[in-house]
């Protein structure tokens, strides 16, 4: 019998836990071996204080020696990329360097590799010139956006219409200097050593803002011996007024030809920065006023939050197809599923108000009323308190407190059952779109339980 192969799966929570446990249990292709901490959960965050990227990945490269790993992989941008590209180097095994996904994480100078070889989707952008807390330069352009140098889920990232508003963005308290100067130190460690020229992370930039009424979308690919090869699009719909992501939905409504300039620009970027193989996630808006295409940030992993949606609609498991490609293996490869949606959406619950009470997190009685009336749903619930709570609302502004997937066959229908299922935890649906947000979308085609929609293309 042959044995079963062993892979690295590092920080692995939430839709990749559940992906992988599938992985093993139903389709027994691989077993995965993981490490990491969860940085959103007490007490697996308490090995925050003296992580090191490298003794970490030491460590796990010694375990891989020992265990056999065919290889390793991490969707997790945080730490998870950078901690799997030096692993696989160390262990000889398939992966992206670790410069590459240095240069794709470090903000600025991802910006800088962007303006030499696709300006056209490039923001301007600079430096911040002062160290956290210190006071703000006159002089500044004005509205601005503002963001981390290193950083994920859209931390510390906002608008910025005048220089108090800046000032009192980027003045921290004690507790969350000691934050964020952990959660950047293990980054800038590597950086130093790896990839020197794009200077240090801690610090912030500032980018000239696109259009309040620019969609916003998701391109996720793979990269394999240097070709770049696209999975799909995915659309971001943000709550009226600001910029929280309110729910992704897929198919994307954006035209075939925004999606291949997309990939071209993917294409052009990813093999400046000499990302060759993994998974990646480009972020970007389309102004359909100006027809202008502009990146917010490409990031060195797959999005596997859309994972989900990728497999309800097209049939495809984003997840085997990474640990295929993790073994040097072509993800077409992967098996793939039977289609179950038309249209499917990852809806976010927020709450904007520091002063209100969280909704209640839903009971046992709840989840299975859930379950009976979504029995293909996901429910995720992220409950906070104290400073956790408090700090969520300064650095994104609100306090996601639930995911929830869902598919149908079309888009009222999705809404339906997004109504159905909101009402039974008594919150908001996540549907009150802007008017005229979108252009209409099209009826799904009737024999959708069939459909794969293919890739966009490849190199």
């Amino acid at each position: 019998m042959t044995p079963v192969p062993r892979f690295g799966w590092l920080f692995a929570y939430d839709w990749d836990r559940l992906a992988l446990d599938a992985i093993e249990r139903d389709a027994g292709m691989a077993r995965f071996d993981h490490a990491g901490f969860d940085l959103f959960s007490f007490p697996s965050n308490a090995a925050l204080v003296g992580f090191d990227l490298e003794r970490f990945a030491d460590k796990q490269a010694a375990r891989g020696r020992r265990l056999g790993w065919q290889g390793v992989l991490s969707h997790h941008e945080q730490f998870g990329a950078l901690a799997a590209a030096l692993v696989a180097e160390k262990l000889g095994l398939p992966g992206a360097t670790p410069e590459s996904v240095l240069a794709a994480q470090h903000k600025l100078h991802a910006r800088q590799v962007l303006q030499a070889v696709a300006p056209e989707a490039n923001v301007a952008s600079r430096e911040l010139p002062t160290q956290y807390g210190e006071p703000i330069p006159d002089g500044l352009p004005y509205p601005s956006f503002v963001k981390p140098v290193k950083a994920a889920f859209s931390v510390l990232a906002r608008r910025v219409d005048s220089r108090d508003e800046l000032q009192a963005h980027t003045r921290f308290g004690r507790r969350e200097l000691w934050v964020i100067r952990r959660l950047v130190e293990p980054f800038e460690r590597v950086c130093r050593a790896r990839l020197p020229q794009a200077g240090s992370a801690h610090r912030m930039l500032l980018e000239d803002p696109v259009p309040a009424h620019a969609a916003q979308y998701n391109l996720d690919g793979w990269v394999q011996d240097g070709q770049v090869h696209a999975l799909g699009v995915v659309d971001a719909i943000m709550y009226p007024g600001t910029q929280a992501f309110m729910r992704w939905e897929h198919p994307s409504r954006a035209s075939s030809a925004v999606q291949q300039r997309a990939l071209d620009v993917a294409r052009r970027f990813l093999g400046a920065i000499g990302y060759r193989h993994g998974f990646f996630n480009l972020e970007f808006f389309h102004d359909a006023a100006s027809d202008r295409l502009t990146v917010i940030e490409c990031n060195p992993r797959l999005a596997s939050q859309f994972a989900d949606l990728y497999r309800r609609v097209q049939g495809v498991d984003a997840h085997a197809m990474a640990v295929a490609l993790a073994r040097g293996e072509s993800p077409d490869l992967a098996p793939r599923c039977e289609p179950t949606a038309g249209v499917a959406a990852s809806l976010v619950y927020r709450t904007f108000d520091p002063l209100l009470a969280s909704p209640p997190q839903p009971d046992a009685a709840a989840r299975s009323r859930f379950a009976a009336q979504h029995p293909l749903g996901l429910l995720f619930g992220f409950p906070k308190q104290g400073h956790s709570l408090a700090r969520d609302f300064k650095w994104t502004g609100s306090h996601r407190y639930a995911i929830v997937h869902l598919g149908a066959a079309d888009r009222d229908e999705l809404r339906h059952q997004a109504e159905r299922a909101s009402a039974l935890f008594g919150w908001p649906a996540p549907y009150s779109d802007h008017s005229g947000e979108h252009a209409p979308a099209a009826a799904p085609t009737a024999d959708w339980r069939n459909r794969f929609t293919p890739p966009l293309g490849a190199s």
